[in-house]
């Protein structure tokens, strides 16, 4: 569900033009998508890290990832090859850092994170079990080039063992102006961008006011999400007091453009207070003739005023740059002309299943969009904020009400269990209902441990200690 085709090069007249570049996500219900993105890190599986020559030689065991720029374009490159007609390189500079998908494979694209973390932008599907189908046949058209080149993948919501020392950085030009940047504006953003990993899913809204209401519901519940799907309880060899430590690094990332925007709440809020809110964010950077030109920490707002401001003198602010803008910012939700879920850690195919249909579930039905509002309704926002820097910590038990986060989790899986029965939509190769996808979850609140959890158990139980282990039981 990405925004493909050259730039927009039409100078900004207004901002309800920007608004208006919101507003053309507008889609009638029968052509909602649903997108996911995955990420997962790669590392060096133990055989190949023990075995003369190594392709990677020095590395330890377990070592991370692709620790290449050349590994991980060895991968890209073995997999465009493998299948020529489904995808072309994307290139920075003379390095391949992605695939375009193609024919079949059209609208979906792999890309890397800031250390070579390995992402899956799938395609705009109708159904569930076509993003399922998507998700198999990509982990199996990946894992066998993968294991050629000695390399295994496992999604994980923090690295479990490596130092931010250790990472290595990606040859992306974005990347090396938010690497200067972030140390400027929170003490993790370079956590965030080296050792995290997340799974998210992109959806449609039918209206503004549709729009509304699905970016008030999924913005106050992400902390549930969050909780849901906690699946990083280690840094650096050992546990780290925290259930999602990819959750807690988004606390002071960079505060100005990521969380849970108060305008979001507001009375007026639609897509021109959005884009009020876009124009406060500071910039990272603007694209000129097929070169990136470094900004950050510039005001969209000024420039587009016309005030002027060093690196931007002599450039008109366009349609296209505006775009570029919005996927500067990182809010929980985040909203261009389709809504992401941003508040998950990677996990487990199951679970990256299970958090499409859980809201898709909540937001693509009528009815459990309105139970899920009044849900939302019956508590103060500032509640959600609270919420949002509890449950990195205390996951399903953070106390909520006269309950726990558990007891509000079951609700909306109850909501999401509705909205799926009444999209009955039944997979015609394996007859299968769409809520089938939520079973990880109605077990986490029945009191099944979360991923988390899970792993937490095994530290202190099999592993002895030996964080090393989760890479190959995790593995996908």
């Amino acid at each position: 569900m990405s925004n493909p085709g050259a730039a927009d090069e039409t100078p900004i007249r207004s901002v309800s033009v920007l608004a208006e570049l919101l507003a053309q996500g507008c889609k009638p219900r029968e052509a909602w998508r649903i997108g996911t993105e995955h990420e997962k890190f790669g590392f060096i599986r133990p055989e190949t890290a023990a075995s003369e020559p190594s392709p990677y030689p020095g590395l330890p065991a377990y070592a991370t990832p692709p620790y290449a720029p050349e590994g991980i374009e060895a991968l890209l490159k073995s997999l465009q090859k493998s299948e020529p007609d489904d995808w072309t390189s994307v290139l920075d500079g003379s390095h391949i850092i992605g695939l375009k998908g193609r024919g079949e494979l059209a609208g979906a694209a792999i890309s890397l994170e800031p250390a070579g973390q390995f992402e899956l932008s799938g395609a705009p599907l109708r159904t569930l079990h076509e993003t399922a189908r998507e998700l198999n046949a990509h982990l199996d058209s990946v894992r066998p080039l993968a294991r050629k080149l000695g390399l295994g993948f496992s999604p994980l919501g923090f690295h479990p063992t490596a130092t931010r020392a250790e990472m290595p950085w990606m040859p992306k030009s974005r990347y090396a102006i938010m690497r200067d940047y972030m140390p400027k504006v929170g003490s993790m953003g370079l956590d965030m961008m080296q050792r995290t990993c997340t799974v998210q899913v992109n959806l449609d809204f039918g209206s503004e006011q549709d729009m509304i209401r699905k970016m008030r519901v999924s913005m106050a519940l992400q902390p549930v999400a969050t909780a849901l799907f906690a699946n990083s309880p280690f840094k650096e060899g050992k546990p780290n007091n925290f259930l999602s430590n990819r959750a807690q690094v988004w606390t002071d990332t960079d505060n100005a453009r990521s969380g849970m925007p108060t305008c979001v709440f507001e009375p007026d809020f639609g897509f021109e207070r959005y884009v009020e809110w876009m124009l406060d964010v500071p910039m990272y950077f603007i694209m000129r003739d097929g070169k990136m030109h470094n900004v950050a920490g510039r005001s969209f707002r000024a420039w587009l005023n016309g005030d002027r401001q060093d690196g931007l003198e002599g450039f008109t602010p366009t349609i296209g740059d505006f775009e570029d803008h919005l996927t500067t910012a990182f809010p929980d939700v985040r909203l261009k002309q389709f809504l992401e879920m941003r508040g998950a850690d990677a996990g487990s195919p199951d679970m990256m299943q299970a958090l499409s249909a859980l809201w898709t579930g909540l937001l693509y039905d009528d009815a459990a969009l309105e139970s899920a509002w009044e849900l939302v309704r019956a508590y103060p926002w500032e509640d959600f904020v609270k919420l949002r820097s509890l449950v990195p910590m205390m996951g399903l038990d953070t106390p909520w009400g006269e309950g726990t986060v558990r007891d509000l989790a079951a609700q909306m899986i109850a909501i999401a269990m509705d909205g799926l029965q009444s999209r009955d939509i039944v997979d015609e190769e394996s007859q299968a209902t769409e809520w089938i996808y939520l079973a990880p979850l109605t077990g986490l609140v029945a009191g099944a441990p979360t991923q988390a959890e899970h792993w937490l158990e095994r530290y202190y139980g099999a592993w002895q200690g030996d964080t090393s282990r989760i890479f190959l039981e995790s593995e996908i």
